[in-house]
Parts: C-alpha cells; structure tokens; sequence
C-alpha cells in the first residue's frame, strides 16, 4: 500500500508539473496557431469588439477612434494579457543581459530580447496562448505593460470603445473583464515566477465573480488546451460549475 500511495503521489506530481506550457516556443507560432486554429471563426477582439479578417485586417466598431497609432489601428495584434515585463523582469537575462546577447557591433544588449534568445522558459511564459488576445493594434500600443484597475474619472481616448487609459493604468471595458482577469488567476497559479500584487489580485477576484464565462471563452480554453496540452484550470473550473 505505501508504494502504491508513492507511486500516486508521483504521478500527482508529474500531472502538476505539465500545468504549464511546455508546448509551444516560439511566440510566432502561437500567434499564428491562434489565428489559424482558434480564432479562425470568432474573429473579435478582446478590447474593443472589432472584427478582423484572415489577412489581420481590422474592421473598427463605429465610432471608434484613435489620435494615436493609427497606422496600428488598422490592423490586429496579439496582446499579452498579463505584460510579458510583468513576469519577463523575473529573468536575470531581461534585467542584466547575457554573454551571448551582443549585437554584430559589440554592443551588449539585455531586456525581451535577450531573455528571448537564450531563455527556454522565458520562451514558454511568452508563447502561452492562454494569456495572448486579439487586439486592435493601437490599442494594444497604447495598453504597453499597464497594470489593470478602475478608472472612474476618466474618460476613453478611443470613441466608442470603453477602453481607459490614463497615467500608466487601464481600465478595460465591461465586456472584456471577466476574461482578463481569469487570464491574471491562471498566470499566477501556473507560473511561479509570476505573482500579483495584493490589489491586482482583489481586482481579479471580483471581476472573476462579477462577470461570469461565457460559451466563447470556455470554446477558446478548451481549443487552447487541446494544441498547447495544458488547461486555463481557472477557466475550465468556471465552465464545469456553469
């Protein structure tokens, strides 16, 4: 009995250590996966509610609008939910650099790009389709690596799109809520590195229970989970108890 207890507790273990994303490496191939593969029939973004075609063509909301990166406004981009800085300073390669992260020209270089290049596991964080979103790629600009909260005083930059950004902070639509912060809960229960602040953490506990999943998104953990064989245990978890 002992050994059939160790041996269960083991094959706990090992269950526990593929919750991660041991999959999928490369950050292009996840975007492109996610077009392909999981998007290829709900083509909206996360922010705004703009469609997009195969070409990554954005079709805005009417109203819509933006004074600021408007070339990017017109086309769709993947957006890190959780900012990859978020978890990416967790590498001594983003922070201090790496002996092979020199340009053609000498140059020392250290932040994405070197924990891009000579982290493994930098690789895997970054290409986790679990926390990558289709946004309008202005949009997706002008978020950069804020952290998320409530905004009330502030109005948004982008028209008709309730999306609010003000002094490093964002606030994002009423829609959108639910899905980010099961997206947070996921990264910091699967990623040690990973770990919110007590406010962001209150902060997606109540958006998490105030708005709940909806079809799409239990559609899109599930098709997720199905190609990086890994689950969103926070999405799957509020799925099963709908």
């Amino acid at each position: 009995m002992k050994i059939i207890s160790i041996l269960m507790s083991l094959s706990l273990f090992s269950l526990s250590a593929l919750a991660t994303n041991e999959t999928i490496q490369s950050f292009s191939k996840a975007k492109k996966l996610l077009e392909t593969e999981v998007y290829q029939n709900n083509r909206i973004t996360l922010y705004c509610g703009a469609s997009f075609d195969s070409k990554k063509n954005i079709h805005p909301p009417e109203g819509f609008h933006t004074d600021k990166h408007v070339k990017r406004s017109k086309r769709v981009e993947w957006e890190h939910v959780v900012p990859a800085e978020n978890f990416g300073r967790t590498f001594i390669e983003w922070r201090e650099g790496d002996k092979q992260c020199v340009t053609s020209t000498g140059k020392a270089y250290k932040g994405r790009k070197c924990a891009n290049k000579t982290n493994d596991e930098y690789k895997y964080m970054q290409a986790d389709m679990h926390n990558l979103f289709p946004a309008i790629g202005a949009v997706n600009a002008m978020r950069s690596n804020y952290n998320f909260q409530m905004l009330p005083q502030v109005e948004s930059g982008f028209g008709s799109c309730a999306m609010k950004i003000d002094n490093k902070k964002a606030e994002p639509p009423v829609e959108a809520r639910g899905r980010i912060a099961r997206t947070y809960l996921y990264m910091d229960d699967t990623y040690a590195r990973y770990n919110m602040s007590n406010s962001q953490k209150q902060l997606m506990n109540a958006w998490d229970k105030m708005y709940p999943v909806s079809e799409w998104e239990c559609t899109r953990a599930k098709k997720i989970a199905s190609i990086q064989k890994n689950k969103n245990e926070i999405v799957e978890s509020r799925c099963n108890d709908r």
